[in-house]
Protein backbone atom coordinates (compact mmCIF):
# COMPACT_ATOMS: atom_id res chain seq x y z
CA UNK A 1 0.00 0.00 0.00
CA UNK A 2 0.90 3.14 -0.74
CA UNK A 3 0.52 6.15 1.89
CA UNK A 4 1.47 9.81 1.71
CA UNK A 5 1.66 11.90 4.53
CA UNK A 6 3.03 15.50 5.31
CA UNK A 7 5.87 16.80 7.21
CA UNK A 8 7.54 19.51 8.01
CA UNK A 9 12.17 20.10 7.83
CA UNK A 10 13.06 22.21 10.40
CA UNK A 11 16.12 24.27 10.62
CA UNK A 12 18.23 21.27 11.46
CA UNK A 13 17.21 18.72 9.06
CA UNK A 14 14.67 16.94 11.24
CA UNK A 15 11.22 15.68 9.46
CA UNK A 16 8.11 16.49 11.63
CA UNK A 17 4.93 14.51 10.54
CA UNK A 18 2.10 17.34 10.33
CA UNK A 19 -0.32 15.18 11.79
CA UNK A 20 0.92 13.83 14.83
CA UNK A 21 -1.59 11.42 15.45
CA UNK A 22 -0.16 9.92 12.29
CA UNK A 23 1.18 6.14 13.42
CA UNK A 24 3.78 5.20 10.96
CA UNK A 25 4.55 1.70 10.36
CA UNK A 26 8.22 0.32 11.01
CA UNK A 27 9.59 -0.10 8.13
CA UNK A 28 11.78 1.72 4.97
CA UNK A 29 10.27 5.26 3.65
CA UNK A 30 10.83 7.59 0.66
CA UNK A 31 10.54 11.07 1.13
CA UNK A 32 10.12 13.17 -2.18
CA UNK A 33 10.64 16.87 -2.09
CA UNK A 34 9.06 19.42 -2.97
CA UNK A 35 11.15 22.74 -4.03
CA UNK A 36 9.27 26.17 -2.68
CA UNK A 37 8.04 26.99 -5.90
CA UNK A 38 6.90 23.80 -7.58
CA UNK A 39 3.30 24.22 -6.21
CA UNK A 40 2.98 27.06 -8.62
CA UNK A 41 4.21 25.72 -12.06
CA UNK A 42 2.20 22.65 -10.88
CA UNK A 43 -1.34 25.22 -11.21
CA UNK A 44 -0.04 26.52 -14.41
CA UNK A 45 0.27 23.52 -16.12
CA UNK A 46 -3.08 22.17 -14.68
CA UNK A 47 -4.67 25.47 -16.20
CA UNK A 48 -3.04 25.20 -19.50
CA UNK A 49 -3.80 21.19 -19.62
CA UNK A 50 -7.26 21.74 -18.89
CA UNK A 51 -7.98 23.65 -21.64
CA UNK A 52 -7.35 20.07 -23.92
CA UNK A 53 -8.33 18.09 -20.95
CA UNK A 54 -11.51 18.87 -19.68
CA UNK A 55 -13.80 18.13 -23.07
CA UNK A 56 -16.75 15.86 -23.14
CA UNK A 57 -15.37 14.10 -25.99
CA UNK A 58 -12.06 13.42 -23.51
CA UNK A 59 -14.06 11.86 -21.04
CA UNK A 60 -16.27 9.78 -23.73
CA UNK A 61 -12.53 8.72 -24.84
CA UNK A 62 -11.20 7.43 -21.67
CA UNK A 63 -14.71 6.21 -19.96
CA UNK A 64 -13.82 2.31 -20.34
CA UNK A 65 -11.21 3.23 -17.85
CA UNK A 66 -13.39 4.83 -15.01
CA UNK A 67 -15.19 2.21 -12.43
CA UNK A 68 -18.70 1.68 -13.21
CA UNK A 69 -21.33 4.66 -11.25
Amino acid sequence: MVRTIEVEVDATGEIHIVEPACRLPQGRAQLTWESPGSQEAISLSETSLAEDWLKPEEDAAWAHLQPAK
